[in-house]
């Protein structure tokens, strides 16, 4: 085994993989960019590495970089994670030249597979099923549009290199397709450094399904069985589970096979992934191989029992494998949640900002509110800590939330319990989604396939609802809490005291909330022992109760009426974020004795959706737009978002200009309404 490895990526996966070589004896070595100095990745490895500035070519794409930090640090390996250089031949082959162990594939085999467009060659000639498609060299307009028509639409455009969903275009006719191809081969570039596209056959409905293969140098492969991968947006995952919900055993044995198959046809070694798409009617083709360690891997490993990272480490110092096929089974299902620093409704933008509260559920087996004979094991793999910074460099993931039951249904309900622990602060995310979600009824019937966000989207992206009164509750003790924590102890002044105490009379109060749905006017009455409150004209008892919360301030128990209600409360200057019965509500506290903010004029300024790059300028200053018209396209972490003219007009003024960053809610552009 090596003695110390540097883990050439950050967030969750490297610290996955430290916490995997610490268990094995093995130090790690951490590499960092300046916008990393504080992260949770540097500081639970052993030593850490500077390689540059924030963006990812300076630092984490930056091949020369880390070798020179490998090697100043006396690692024998590389981890490369996954995204940044994990599918990177040349990096592969640095780290050989260089003398360092690539805990990965040979370079030849992420060469054949790397490329998608040479994959599909390869299988093609392997005789594996495709989607009717065009992955060939000629990159010309005119001639790829003139493919997309022989293929027939829908299609979709998908950058040969990397993957992650990233650049992918969904086209639905050919009038479509110029724009589409150019985005596509800007996103690619900016991700990937390879405009190079292919165009396959959009299937719908139909299934993603991955089969987890592993190799060694001793010429066994094995299939770790499958992941079922369909519920995306953007063409990126959000859940994922195994086994796969309805796969016949003779079907998975097939896919196992021709996974297996397709990493032996190029010597491969290491872990690996092959993704398929499956129809209706069960017929399956080949997608793309993943010539590296997925995000999604915990869900194979809760199944199973496995250490994947530990295998990695194994193969690549010369082991065989742990197990051979006949010795692999599957035990009970997990479910996987993708959380992350994004805003549904606003079309899974990402959020950036600071994470002033994160709360995770412990990663405990706990007993199930259905049943408290049976346990679900919870898993959560994480990069951030309270404080940290999503920034517009890099990935939006916040977490990753893994379930395990006995069987699937027991995975589900461990999943919802689970996700109402978790609360975060500082930026939006798509945790209320993912519960949503799950607890829909086609994800909980398993009618399981690609569209299946688009097509339930009214539901998903569910219009927020008012306030309940034990939110208004929890919010007004947690004021009243925060008014006294701002007082004097002991006051030496009767004026000073903020227990509501009158002589001869009652204080009553009138406090004013607002959210993204109304304002709330909430009396509340100073009694001896609890509190009234009237909100609508209905009337409850409210009093606080001990908590049996290391911290009293944020998790407050109060008695409403004769119900007992838990949250948390986290106040961040007047707004007070309330977290009950797994809701999420920000409130908006109206302080009269502030000043009343002033409202934005709304004089025809198109604001920036989230922070970012101005990548492409799609109008002049003069030009008159309809509505819906491209106006500019803002990247941020490594993807695109049009914004679009809301109504007719005249371009007056662009305020911004190519390559330049904007922060969320910038003003872009000024649009004047035709006269």
């Amino acid at each position: 085994m090596f003695q110390k490895i540097l883990i050439a990526n950050r967030g969750e996966i490297a610290c996955r993989v430290a916490a995997t070589a610490r268990r094995l004896g093995v130090k790690t070595v951490a590499v960092y960019s300046e916008a990393d100095a504080n992260s949770k990745h540097v500081a639970v490895c052993d030593q850490a590495i500077l390689l540059g500035a924030a963006p990812a070519a300076d630092s984490y794409l930056h091949i020369e970089k880390i070798i020179a930090a490998a090697l100043s640090s006396g690692a024998q390996a590389v981890h490369p994670g996954y995204g940044f250089l994990s599918e990177n031949p040349a990096f592969a082959d640095a780290c050989s030249q260089a003398g360092l162990v690539f805990i990965g594939p040979p370079a030849a085999a992420m060469r054949a597979m790397g490329l998608k467009s040479a994959a599909k060659a390869l299988m093609e000639a392997a005789s594996v099923p495709l989607l009717p498609g065009y992955h060939g060299a000629r990159q010309d307009a005119q001639f790829l549009l003139a493919e997309a028509e022989t293929i027939g639409y829908p299609v979709l455009l998908k950058p040969s290199a990397g993957g992650g969903g990233k650049g992918m275009r969904v086209v639905e006719s050919a009038a479509g397709f110029a724009a589409a191809l150019t985005s596509c081969k800007r996103e690619a570039t900016s991700a990937f450094g390879n405009d190079h596209v292919l165009i396959e056959k959009y299937l719908q409905p139909a299934r993603h399904i991955e089969i987890q293969i592993f190799a060694d140098t001793l010429g066994n492969c094995v299939h770790l069985f499958e992941r079922d991968c369909s519920v995306q947006r953007r063409h990126q995952k959000v859940l994922e589970e195994s086994p796969a919900p309805g796969l016949s055993p003779e079907r998975r044995a097939a896919m196992g096979a021709a996974a297996i198959a397709a990493a032996q046809s190029v010597g491969y070694v290491g872990a690996g992934t092959v993704e398929f798409i499956v129809a209706a009617d069960g017929s399956f083709y080949f997608m793309e191989m993943n010539t590296r360690l997925q995000v999604e891997h915990p869900v194979t490993e809760m199944v199973l029992g496995l250490d994947l990272v530990e295998w990695q480490l194994l193969v690549a110092c010369g082991g065989a494998l742990p197990l051979p096929q006949a010795a692999l089974s599957q035990r009970g299902h997990a479910i996987e949640a993708r959380i992350y620093a994004e805003n549904p409704a606003k079309g899974f933008l990402p959020s950036i900002g600071t994470l002033q509260y994160l709360a995770m559920p412990d990663a405990l087996s706990f007993a199930l509110k259905s049943d408290a004979a049976q346990t679900a094991a919870v898993r959560v793999d994480s990069g951030v800590r309270q404080g940290d910074t999503i920034s517009a460099f890099y990935d939006p993931m916040i977490a990753k939330l893994i379930v395990w039951g006995a069987d699937r249904a027991q995975a589900l309900a461990g999943m919802a319990q689970a996700l109402e622990g978790v609360q975060i602060v500082g930026v939006e995310t798509n945790t209320a989604f993912l519960q949503r979600l799950i607890a829909s009824p086609a994800f909980t019937n398993a009618e399981l396939d690609t569209g299946l966000i688009e097509r339930h989207q009214a539901t998903l992206l569910a219009v927020p609802q008012p306030a309940t009164v034990a939110t208004l509750a929890l919010a007004c003790i947690a004021l009243l809490q925060s008014e006294a924590a701002a007082g004097s102890s002991a006051p030496a002044d009767p004026w000073d005291c903020r227990s509501g105490w009158r002589l001869n009379s009652v204080l009553q109060r009138r406090l004013r909330w607002s959210d993204a749905v109304a304002t709330y006017t909430v009396l509340l009455s100073y009694r001896r022992d609890d509190y009234l409150l009237d909100i609508d004209g209905k009337q409850f008892s409210l009093g606080l109760q001990p908590s049996d919360s290391k911290d009293d301030s944020l998790n407050l128990q109060l008695l409403l009426d004769a119900s007992i209600v838990k949250g948390t409360v986290i106040r961040h200057d007047a707004r007070f974020h309330v977290f009950n019965a797994g809701l999420h509500t920000p409130l908006q506290y109206l302080d009269p004795l502030a000043h009343a903010a002033t409202a934005e004029v709304q004089d025809g300024r198109l604001t920036a959706p989230m922070s970012g790059k101005v990548v492409a300028l799609l109008v002049k200053p003069g030009q008159a737009v309809k509505k819906g018209a491209p106006l500019v396209t803002i990247e941020a972490m490594k993807m695109e978002h049009t914004v679009t003219a809301p109504h007719d007009g005249v371009v007056e003024q662009l305020l911004y200009a190519c390559g330049d960053q904007v922060s969320d809610g910038a003003a872009l552009l000024r649009l004047a309404a035709h006269a």
